[in-house]
């Protein structure tokens, strides 16, 4: 397989594209709002019911290959399960919880069961 050079035409167009789509991507927040820091009705629904569903969906992906009639019996699943509640509870920052939660459990993973199992 060979390189393909590109006209320099072309490589001016496709610089000129991104450089318009991206000052567009940052423009539309300034559009979408008015300047008295009003957001649409929309946006504030949006904002009110999606980091609940996202956390919804995180705990059926985390729990969906889980079998819980084998070792290890989703032991780690629920000790992060059960980590990410109780910070939630604590902090009530989903950041802190989902973070917290999956730094727990890759220790859980890698290290965490042979402090206990010597």
């Amino acid at each position: 397989m060979g390189t393909t050079v590109l006209p320099i035409q072309q490589l001016v167009l496709m610089i000129v594209v991104m450089g318009g789509i991206t000052l567009l991507s940052r423009a539309f927040p300034f559009v979408l709002f008015d300047r008295k820091g009003n957001p649409p009705r929309a946006v504030l629904y949006i904002g009110k019911v999606l980091p609940p569903a996202v956390i919804a969906m995180l705990v059926v992906y985390s729990f969906k290959d889980v079998d819980f009639l084998s070792a290890p019996f989703g032991v780690n699943e629920i000790a992060a399960g059960l980590l990410v509640v109780v910070l939630h509870g604590k902090f009530k920052n989903s950041l802190i919880s989902v973070f917290g939660g999956t730094a727990f459990y890759m220790f859980l993973v890698q290290e965490g069961w042979k402090i206990f199992l010597g």
